[in-house]
């Protein structure tokens, strides 16, 4: 058996590091703190990245006109019916969740805090967008309560981040993720698969760089092209290749065997909205992609950190 797993999972499951950590269930309650991002607003760049949705990749987030507690109650209503002993982490998602005064942050934040059972909290951001002062603040929260702070890098590859519009060197990722470290504060961080134009082999460097970073996390997404995105005006105009659902298996079953095995699997898939989905129509199968990689995984008789 995998070291980190008490099932037939080969990699280092969120749910097998919560329930060690907490000894219970964990549900993730995905907020709406209705900040914008610099790649929106003008600051680095506008109409953000070209696969980001007019939700900023907040679409199960809660809903903009609430105040986080009214979002987290109508959220946790559906998961309390789902599992009983529940603990949750708050989940800022929508946009960059750094981008604002201090003071405001403070606010939104422990508001969250205030919620009963509530153990934690995840944050969503990029590199560019955590100023000193928040770095401070965040230190600070680190000391009081579980939290993570999730960054995007989505590619190492020059040439893809700059067709994909995300205004942000690898210089600012990797200096923020040494800065967040110094301060004792979990990184998790998120790359996509399937970019367009990107080889398997531009993937795998991308794995090998994430690896040699000190995070305790990863979030790995396939690449999905919704309605009303530039990404979807690319995709009609060039056609650029989508991977298949056996290619993505393969590719992440390689990425896998790369990474560390004390590294926690946040996401290994995409979850996007049917109505919203243009391709690929088999990320709808989230439970196939899963079952795929367990078994691809079985069939090599490998596992996470095999070849780390």
């Amino acid at each position: 058996m995998f070291k980190y797993s008490n099932t037939n999972k080969r990699y280092h499951t969120l749910d097998y590091y919560y329930k060690n950590l907490f000894n219970c269930k964990i549900a993730k309650i995905s907020l709406n703190g209705g900040f914008t991002c610099p790649n929106k607003d003008g600051t680095k760049g506008v109409g953000g990245c070209i696969y980001c949705s007019t939700l900023g990749s907040g679409d199960f987030a809660g809903s903009l006109g609430k105040s986080i507690t009214e979002q987290f109650y109508e959220i946790k209503e559906i998961m309390d019916n789902k599992w009983e002993n529940t603990k949750y982490i708050a989940y800022f998602q929508a946009n960059t969740n750094t981008y604002a005064d201090v003071e405001t942050l403070k606010r939104k934040y422990e508001e969250a805090l205030k919620i009963p059972n509530v153990v934690g909290l995840n944050i969503a951001t990029r590199s560019d967008a955590i100023t000193e002062e928040c770095l401070n603040y965040l230190e600070e929260l680190n000391k009081k309560t579980f939290l993570n702070i999730e960054l995007g890098l989505q590619t190492i590859n020059k040439k893809t981040n700059e067709l994909i519009n995300r205004k942000e060197t690898l210089e600012e990722f990797d200096s923020m993720v040494k800065k967040l470290r110094s301060r004792g504060v979990n990184v998790i961080v998120h790359i996509i698969n399937g970019l367009p134009y990107e080889t398997k082999e531009d993937m795998i460097n991308t794995i090998k760089y994430v690896n040699s970073l000190d995070i305790q996390g990863i979030k790995i997404h396939m690449l999905h092209i919704i309605k009303n995105t530039k990404l979807e005006e690319l995709y009609k105009k060039e056609k650029f290749h989508v991977l298949t659902r056996e290619e993505y298996v393969d590719i992440v079953c390689d990425q896998l065997e790369l990474l560390r095995p004390e590294i926690v699997i946040n996401r290994i898939t995409g979850d996007p909205k049917k109505e919203e989905l243009i391709e690929p129509k088999w990320l709808l199968k989230k439970f196939c992609v899963l079952n795929e990689i367990d078994k691809e995984l079985v069939r090599r008789n490998s596992y996470q950190g095999i070849k780390s």
